[in-house]
């Protein structure tokens, strides 16, 4: 009915980049809210950053100013450009979204996995 699906994962060293994607299809009405949570082992899941149709952000306090959001509202998508990218950064991502289908509900991805390390 409504999938999530996120890219962009992957290893990458201390103090680089990645960009993260995440892709919404199926039965959409409208998407209210798009983000992202993040989960280390021995961790429980956290908020990273969440944008709603508005343009309004939330980022979570370890990302903020590192850490970018953005939507493309015509495709159905939504990014997540981290920058300086440090060891604790290291975790499952998983895309989520606020979906009226037409009903609103939330919906998660399937995570992809992001590791900082030298």
């Amino acid at each position: 009915q409504v999938q999530l699906v996120e890219s962009g994962g992957g290893l990458v060293q201390p103090g680089g980049s990645l960009r993260l994607s995440c892709a919404a299809s199926g039965s959409i009405f409208s998407i209210n809210a798009m983000g992202w949570f993040r989960q280390a082992p021995g961790k429980q899941r956290e908020l990273v950053a969440v944008i709603t149709r508005g343009g309004t952000t939330n980022y979570g306090d370890s990302v903020k100013g590192l850490f970018t959001i953005s939507r493309d509202n015509a495709k159905n998508t939504v990014a997540l450009q981290m920058n300086s990218l440090k060891p604790e950064d290291t975790a499952v991502y998983y895309c989520y979204a606020n979906i009226g289908s037409p009903q609103s509900r939330a919906y998660w991805g399937q995570g992809t996995q992001v590791t900082v390390s030298s």
